[in-house]
């Protein structure tokens, strides 16, 4: 039988590991919108030099 302490410890160590995982999902989607930014300027600058 688990006690109830025990039943605490383990809630507490599996919502620490799913808010790390969706931190680090956050992250990633903010690095690959500003790596679509970035994209997109590039295209933008290699648009205006080719119409020069």
């Amino acid at each position: 039988m688990v006690t109830r302490p025990v039943l605490s410890a383990l809630a507490l160590g599996l919502s620490l590991v799913l808010l790390t995982a969706c931190g680090n999902t956050i992250r990633g989607v903010g690095r690959d919108l500003g790596n679509a930014v970035d994209a997109t300027q590039d295209a933008g600058r290699s648009v205006v030099n080719s119409a020069r």
